[in-house]
């Protein structure tokens, strides 16, 4: 176990993701992500933690169209049966049980579903029912035409890449690249140990492309899976590969590209990796789907996992709402399950350059439909990332600055990384530049793996207390919005990760 380190004092939990990018063309690749969605002038209002947040109500469902649900019980298999009993007395389907955690995903057709389920519980079994989207579930001859659509050009950007603000920049030739890795040289990870075969990190993403000279040596198929089949995991290849979107292969790259003479070095590079596909061919991350990647896993071997996304279709989930609240939870009692059976977690802060600590208002919720201005305060919550448990990464530039983008907020980040034009691999073999929050958390999912590896007896919250206490300091530049000290501020949290401390006498 490990003793070396004292743990920081514990602060509130609190991010939006991401960076995706184009497929230019075959073997050249390279994409940036400019400021996020048009929330970050809200950092500046007058916060509202003392006053209740108003949830604006989302489109009424109809009769006859179909949704998709969670309905949580408590976590033992008998009440999880009874929570599939009431869901199918109530006209429901269930989809995908976890007895594990007392999570049942449902589809039904009534508009009165979420209230039927808990009039047929009366009061047994089932603790919460919540709608995990606003727009209706696509069946599979639904969403096959715009999948093959999609797939056939690569000049498309999937509708998950285009949330995130992306924009092309300058290619990148595919040859030797460790010169250009300035990231690598700023958190020491070129003169750190490589890690363990014994460590591996699971890529909850748009997929892994296992064709890819850098990821191959590394990838850990045979525990690979696809969730964005209603939530339901599948180990065929064809789930868990990339389909629109090259944003998860660029992260993979960042975690632990081999060391092979080929491209680019990853932080932890000896580490293998599983591809946990979150990011439907739509671009959405449905609660349903982070479940069964975190549950997943949990369940097969996996020590970390990185999370650049924040789940779908809300930026924040608030508790005051019904179905938001249960899918929060659903999701929360994944990440905790995780946790409880080894997995660290690190997520993406997010890149609107919004004060999560302050929150306001929301303008871009539920992205699935129609958004609405709906003011928030503390009791919304991003997803993953201000979860219990989970490491909240800021992104800095290639100066040590904030990243434009980044979000921020004291008492929520815990760490910062480099985020600002990172080289990694991309589609079809090649590499590209892209930026975001989505950029900075593999390279602290890959300090985590090195952890791992120099503490293989650490928990979970002894290895996100040992990254944290190991980062090196960061002070405030001088902008009124970073409150802190240097040990600690709420543009860098703890300070940016280190590699080398991460492996000291491994």
């Amino acid at each position: 176990m490990v003793s070396s380190a004292t743990p920081p004092p514990s602060r509130p939990r609190s991010r939006r993701p991401l960076a995706a990018a184009a497929l230019c063309g075959i073997g050249l690749v390279a994409t940036a992500l400019t400021a996020g969605p048009a929330a970050a002038g809200a950092s500046a209002a007058a916060p509202t933690a003392a006053a209740p947040a108003s949830v604006a109500a989302a489109t009424p469902v109809a009769d006859g169209v179909l949704m998709s649900y969670v309905v949580n019980s408590k976590a033992n298999p008998g009440q999880t049966r009874l929570a599939e009993r009431a869901v199918r007395d109530a006209g429901g389907t269930v989809v995908q049980s976890w007895p594990q955690i007392g999570v049942v995903v449902a589809h039904a057709t009534t508009a009165s579903f979420r209230e039927d389920v808990v009039a047929v519980a009366k009061g047994h079994a089932v603790e919460s029912v919540g709608a995990t989207r606003t727009a209706a579930v696509k069946t599979p001859d639904d969403a096959a035409p715009q999948a093959r659509s999609l797939a056939r050009s690569t000049e498309t950007r999937s509708a998950f890449e285009i949330r995130q603000g992306v924009t092309e920049t300058e290619a990148v030739a595919a040859d030797p690249l460790e010169a250009q890795q300035w990231d690598m040289t700023q958190i020491k990870a070129d003169v750190a140990s490589d890690g363990s075969r014994d460590v591996t990190v699971g890529v909850l993403d748009s997929g892994i492309d296992d064709t890819h000279p850098d990821l191959a040596p590394n990838l850990d198929a045979k525990n690979s899976v696809g969730c964005t089949s209603y939530g339901v995991p599948d180990t065929s290849r064809a789930a868990w590969i990339p389909t629109t979107s090259d944003h998860g292969t660029h992260v993979a790259g960042t975690i632990a590209a081999a060391k092979n003479g080929v491209g680019i070095v990853g932080v932890a590079p000896n580490s293998l990796m599983t591809s946990i596909k979150v990011v439907d061919d739509d671009g959405f991350i449905y609660p349903e789907y982070a479940i069964c990647g975190f549950v997943w896993a949990a369940e097969h071997g996996v020590d970390v996992t990185n999370n650049s996304y924040y789940v779908d279709p809300w930026m924040f989930w608030c508790s005051n709402d019904p179905d938001q609240a249960a899918a929060k939870e659903a999701v929360r009692r994944a990440v905790a399950y995780s946790e409880r059976n080894g997995v660290v977690s690190a997520a993406a802060a997010g890149n609107s350059n919004y004060d999560l600590a302050n929150k306001t208002t929301d303008t871009t919720s539920p992205n699935d439909t129609t958004p609405v201005t709906r003011p928030i305060n503390a009791e919304c919550e991003d997803i993953p990332a201000e979860l219990p448990g989970v490491v909240t990464v800021a992104s800095n530039d290639q100066a040590g600055a904030k990243s434009s983008f980044s979000n921020y907020g004291d008492g929520v980040i815990d760490v910062t990384a480099p985020g600002t034009r990172i080289l990694s691999t991309v589609l079809r073999g090649g590499y590209g530049l892209k930026s975001g929050t989505s950029m900075a958390s593999p390279h602290v999912a890959g300090v985590l793996a090195l952890l791992k590896a120099s503490h293989p007896d650490a928990s979970p919250s002894e290895l996100a207390a040992l990254v944290r206490a190991q980062a090196d300091d960061k002070p405030c530049p001088t902008d009124v919005r970073c409150t802190g000290t240097a040990a600690y501020n709420g543009f860098f949290g703890d300070g940016l990760v280190d590699a080398l401390d991460a492996t000291a006498g491994s």
